[in-house]
Protein backbone atom coordinates (compact mmCIF):
# COMPACT_ATOMS: atom_id res chain seq x y z
CA UNK A 1 0.00 0.00 0.00
CA UNK A 2 1.56 3.26 -1.24
CA UNK A 3 2.51 6.03 1.99
CA UNK A 4 0.65 8.81 2.40
CA UNK A 5 2.52 11.80 2.52
CA UNK A 6 1.73 15.91 3.37
CA UNK A 7 4.03 18.56 2.09
CA UNK A 8 3.94 21.49 3.83
CA UNK A 9 5.45 24.58 1.96
CA UNK A 10 6.42 25.03 -2.00
CA UNK A 11 9.69 26.57 -2.47
CA UNK A 12 12.08 24.67 -4.97
CA UNK A 13 12.27 21.69 -2.74
CA UNK A 14 8.35 21.89 -2.00
CA UNK A 15 8.13 21.64 -5.72
CA UNK A 16 10.92 18.66 -6.27
CA UNK A 17 9.08 16.73 -4.05
CA UNK A 18 5.54 17.01 -5.12
CA UNK A 19 6.82 16.54 -8.51
CA UNK A 20 8.64 13.19 -7.66
CA UNK A 21 5.83 11.89 -5.25
CA UNK A 22 3.20 11.58 -8.00
CA UNK A 23 5.69 9.42 -10.13
CA UNK A 24 5.81 6.79 -7.60
CA UNK A 25 3.97 4.03 -6.92
CA UNK A 26 5.17 3.67 -3.04
CA UNK A 27 4.17 6.72 -2.27
CA UNK A 28 1.00 8.80 -2.62
CA UNK A 29 0.40 13.01 -2.48
CA UNK A 30 -2.17 13.20 0.58
CA UNK A 31 -2.11 16.90 0.57
CA UNK A 32 0.29 20.22 0.02
CA UNK A 33 -0.09 23.23 2.03
CA UNK A 34 1.55 26.67 1.32
CA UNK A 35 2.09 30.21 3.34
CA UNK A 36 0.32 31.81 -0.04
CA UNK A 37 -1.78 29.78 -1.53
CA UNK A 38 -1.91 31.41 -4.74
CA UNK A 39 1.39 29.38 -5.84
CA UNK A 40 -0.49 26.59 -5.65
CA UNK A 41 -3.08 27.09 -7.91
CA UNK A 42 -3.51 25.92 -11.36
CA UNK A 43 -0.10 23.30 -10.18
CA UNK A 44 -1.31 21.34 -7.69
CA UNK A 45 -5.14 19.95 -8.20
CA UNK A 46 -7.38 21.99 -5.87
CA UNK A 47 -8.84 18.55 -4.41
CA UNK A 48 -4.67 18.17 -2.79
CA UNK A 49 -4.74 21.57 -1.57
CA UNK A 50 -4.69 22.11 2.16
CA UNK A 51 -6.33 25.55 3.30
CA UNK A 52 -6.00 25.79 6.69
CA UNK A 53 -2.91 23.73 8.17
CA UNK A 54 -4.87 22.36 11.12
CA UNK A 55 -6.84 20.85 9.28
CA UNK A 56 -4.29 18.16 8.22
CA UNK A 57 -5.50 15.14 10.73
CA UNK A 58 -8.66 15.18 8.21
CA UNK A 59 -6.27 13.79 5.42
CA UNK A 60 -5.24 10.50 7.02
CA UNK A 61 -1.67 11.06 6.16
CA UNK A 62 1.54 8.71 6.69
CA UNK A 63 4.09 11.24 6.84
CA UNK A 64 4.12 14.71 6.99
CA UNK A 65 6.89 16.73 5.61
CA UNK A 66 8.03 20.24 6.86
CA UNK A 67 9.92 22.26 3.60
CA UNK A 68 8.38 25.79 4.77
CA UNK A 69 9.94 27.54 7.62
CA UNK A 70 11.33 26.69 11.44
CA UNK A 71 7.91 28.38 12.72
CA UNK A 72 6.05 25.16 11.43
CA UNK A 73 7.68 22.88 14.06
CA UNK A 74 7.17 25.33 16.46
CA UNK A 75 4.05 25.66 15.81
CA UNK A 76 2.57 22.48 14.46
CA UNK A 77 5.32 20.27 15.51
CA UNK A 78 3.78 18.34 18.43
CA UNK A 79 0.54 17.98 16.96
CA UNK A 80 1.51 16.20 13.61
CA UNK A 81 3.21 13.83 16.04
CA UNK A 82 0.21 12.97 17.74
CA UNK A 83 -1.53 11.87 14.31
CA UNK A 84 1.44 11.06 11.49
CA UNK A 85 5.35 10.97 11.50
CA UNK A 86 6.70 13.89 10.83
CA UNK A 87 9.64 15.09 9.00
CA UNK A 88 11.22 18.17 9.89
CA UNK A 89 13.25 19.53 6.83
CA UNK A 90 14.14 23.05 9.07
CA UNK A 91 15.79 21.29 11.88
CA UNK A 92 17.27 24.29 13.06
CA UNK A 93 13.88 24.70 14.94
CA UNK A 94 15.28 22.33 17.49
CA UNK A 95 18.22 24.52 18.98
CA UNK A 96 15.30 25.75 20.84
CA UNK A 97 16.15 23.34 23.70
CA UNK A 98 12.65 23.18 25.06
CA UNK A 99 11.27 22.91 21.58
CA UNK A 100 13.24 19.69 21.15
CA UNK A 101 12.33 18.50 24.41
CA UNK A 102 8.94 18.71 23.28
CA UNK A 103 8.88 16.88 20.52
CA UNK A 104 11.27 13.80 21.87
CA UNK A 105 8.09 13.51 24.30
CA UNK A 106 5.50 13.76 21.83
CA UNK A 107 7.21 11.19 19.59
CA UNK A 108 5.83 8.36 21.69
CA UNK A 109 3.18 6.86 19.37
CA UNK A 110 5.27 8.37 15.97
CA UNK A 111 8.37 8.80 14.29
CA UNK A 112 10.17 12.07 14.16
CA UNK A 113 12.50 11.91 11.33
CA UNK A 114 15.10 14.46 10.60
CA UNK A 115 16.72 14.11 6.90
CA UNK A 116 20.38 14.02 6.53
CA UNK A 117 20.38 16.63 3.59
CA UNK A 118 23.52 18.15 2.82
CA UNK A 119 25.29 16.24 6.33
CA UNK A 120 27.80 13.34 4.94
CA UNK A 121 28.44 10.81 7.56
CA UNK A 122 25.67 11.00 9.58
CA UNK A 123 25.08 7.49 10.44
CA UNK A 124 28.64 6.91 11.38
CA UNK A 125 28.62 10.28 13.62
CA UNK A 126 25.60 8.90 15.09
CA UNK A 127 26.92 5.67 16.11
CA UNK A 128 30.16 6.96 17.32
CA UNK A 129 27.66 9.51 19.72
CA UNK A 130 25.66 6.18 20.67
CA UNK A 131 28.68 4.36 22.07
CA UNK A 132 30.11 7.67 23.48
CA UNK A 133 33.55 7.71 21.99
CA UNK A 134 32.38 10.89 19.53
CA UNK A 135 34.40 13.63 21.67
CA UNK A 136 34.21 16.85 19.27
CA UNK A 137 32.60 17.71 16.41
CA UNK A 138 32.81 20.71 13.31
CA UNK A 139 31.06 21.86 10.55
CA UNK A 140 32.60 24.58 8.33
CA UNK A 141 29.93 25.68 5.71
CA UNK A 142 31.11 28.15 2.87
CA UNK A 143 28.89 29.48 -0.18
CA UNK A 144 28.96 32.81 -1.88
CA UNK A 145 27.24 35.91 -0.21
CA UNK A 146 24.16 35.72 -2.62
CA UNK A 147 23.00 32.37 -0.96
CA UNK A 148 22.96 33.71 2.63
CA UNK A 149 19.76 34.51 4.42
CA UNK A 150 20.91 36.14 7.50
CA UNK A 151 19.23 38.37 10.24
CA UNK A 152 21.13 40.81 12.50
CA UNK A 153 24.60 41.01 12.64
CA UNK A 154 25.43 38.76 10.48
CA UNK A 155 23.44 40.30 7.68
CA UNK A 156 25.32 43.43 7.45
CA UNK A 157 28.57 41.23 8.00
CA UNK A 158 27.41 39.62 4.51
CA UNK A 159 26.32 42.55 2.69
CA UNK A 160 29.93 43.90 3.49
CA UNK A 161 31.60 41.63 1.49
CA UNK A 162 33.38 42.19 -1.66
CA UNK A 163 36.59 39.93 -3.17
CA UNK A 164 37.78 38.45 -0.08
CA UNK A 165 35.81 35.75 2.14
CA UNK A 166 35.05 36.65 5.28
CA UNK A 167 34.37 34.13 8.87
CA UNK A 168 30.80 35.60 9.45
CA UNK A 169 30.12 33.21 12.43
CA UNK A 170 32.15 30.65 14.62
CA UNK A 171 30.74 29.03 17.70
CA UNK A 172 28.03 26.54 19.08
CA UNK A 173 25.47 25.75 16.22
CA UNK A 174 22.99 26.52 19.14
CA UNK A 175 23.90 30.55 18.97
CA UNK A 176 24.04 30.07 15.17
CA UNK A 177 21.00 28.42 13.93
CA UNK A 178 18.36 31.31 15.08
CA UNK A 179 20.65 33.79 13.14
CA UNK A 180 21.00 31.74 9.83
CA UNK A 181 17.55 29.53 9.96
CA UNK A 182 17.21 28.54 6.26
CA UNK A 183 21.25 28.63 5.24
CA UNK A 184 22.53 25.88 8.60
CA UNK A 185 19.91 22.51 8.39
CA UNK A 186 23.45 20.46 7.71
CA UNK A 187 24.63 21.69 11.18
CA UNK A 188 21.10 21.14 12.82
CA UNK A 189 21.14 17.91 11.60
CA UNK A 190 24.89 17.61 12.44
CA UNK A 191 24.02 18.62 16.12
CA UNK A 192 21.15 16.42 16.15
CA UNK A 193 23.54 13.35 15.10
CA UNK A 194 25.96 13.96 17.78
CA UNK A 195 23.45 13.82 20.62
CA UNK A 196 26.29 13.42 22.90
CA UNK A 197 27.56 16.81 22.02
CA UNK A 198 24.21 18.83 21.29
CA UNK A 199 23.45 22.15 19.85
CA UNK A 200 25.57 23.47 22.75
CA UNK A 201 28.69 21.50 22.10
CA UNK A 202 29.03 21.03 17.88
CA UNK A 203 30.64 24.00 16.62
CA UNK A 204 29.67 25.48 13.70
CA UNK A 205 31.80 27.78 10.95
CA UNK A 206 29.74 29.94 8.64
CA UNK A 207 31.95 31.91 6.20
CA UNK A 208 30.71 33.72 3.33
CA UNK A 209 33.07 33.37 -0.21
CA UNK A 210 32.69 35.26 -2.93
CA UNK A 211 34.65 32.98 -5.05
CA UNK A 212 32.26 30.43 -4.56
CA UNK A 213 29.85 30.80 -7.31
CA UNK A 214 29.70 27.23 -8.53
CA UNK A 215 29.68 25.57 -5.17
CA UNK A 216 28.49 25.30 -1.67
CA UNK A 217 31.08 23.39 0.04
CA UNK A 218 30.37 21.52 3.83
CA UNK A 219 33.25 20.50 5.75
CA UNK A 220 33.04 17.92 8.69
CA UNK A 221 35.71 17.10 10.91
CA UNK A 222 35.20 14.93 13.76
CA UNK A 223 37.42 13.57 17.24
CA UNK A 224 37.03 9.94 18.34
CA UNK A 225 39.00 8.02 21.10
CA UNK A 226 42.16 9.03 21.87
CA UNK A 227 44.11 12.12 23.62
CA UNK A 228 42.97 15.40 21.49
CA UNK A 229 45.13 17.65 23.28
CA UNK A 230 47.77 15.71 22.08
CA UNK A 231 46.52 14.80 18.47
CA UNK A 232 46.26 11.20 19.13
CA UNK A 233 42.90 10.77 18.67
CA UNK A 234 40.84 9.16 16.20
CA UNK A 235 40.27 12.21 13.52
CA UNK A 236 38.45 12.43 10.27
CA UNK A 237 37.28 15.19 8.18
CA UNK A 238 35.44 15.44 5.02
CA UNK A 239 35.00 17.98 2.02
CA UNK A 240 32.04 17.74 0.31
CA UNK A 241 31.04 20.56 -2.80
CA UNK A 242 27.44 20.26 -4.10
CA UNK A 243 26.71 22.31 -7.11
CA UNK A 244 24.71 25.41 -6.72
CA UNK A 245 23.86 28.17 -8.94
CA UNK A 246 24.65 31.76 -7.60
CA UNK A 247 22.11 32.26 -5.17
CA UNK A 248 20.70 29.11 -4.46
CA UNK A 249 20.68 28.92 -1.12
CA UNK A 250 20.19 24.91 -1.49
CA UNK A 251 22.52 23.15 -2.98
CA UNK A 252 20.98 20.43 -6.16
CA UNK A 253 22.23 17.20 -4.93
CA UNK A 254 20.13 17.56 -1.81
CA UNK A 255 17.53 17.40 -3.53
CA UNK A 256 17.82 13.79 -4.06
CA UNK A 257 19.29 13.33 -0.75
CA UNK A 258 16.10 14.89 0.60
CA UNK A 259 13.66 12.43 -1.42
CA UNK A 260 15.85 9.40 -0.40
CA UNK A 261 14.57 10.89 3.17
CA UNK A 262 11.38 10.94 2.87
CA UNK A 263 10.90 6.98 1.45
CA UNK A 264 13.52 6.02 4.29
CA UNK A 265 11.26 7.78 6.90
CA UNK A 266 9.45 4.80 8.06
CA UNK A 267 9.30 1.55 10.13
CA UNK A 268 12.30 3.21 12.62
CA UNK A 269 9.71 3.24 15.41
CA UNK A 270 8.86 6.19 17.83
CA UNK A 271 11.11 8.22 18.94
CA UNK A 272 13.78 10.49 16.64
CA UNK A 273 15.75 9.20 13.71
CA UNK A 274 18.25 10.89 11.62
CA UNK A 275 17.71 9.39 7.76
Amino acid sequence: MARKIGIVGYGHLGQYLVTEIQKRKDLELAFVWNRTQHALKGIVSDDLILDDLDSFKDRDVDLIVEVAHPSITQKFGTSFLEHADYMVGSPTALADADLEKNLRLAAASYGLYIPSGAFWGGEDIQKMADRGTLQALKITMRKHPSSYKLSGELEVINSSVTDESVVLYEGSVRGLCPLAPNNVNTMAAGAIAAHNLGFDKVQGVLVSDPSSTDWHVVEVELWGPGDITADKAFHCKTVKRNPATLGAVTGSATYASFLSSVIGAHGKGTGIHLC
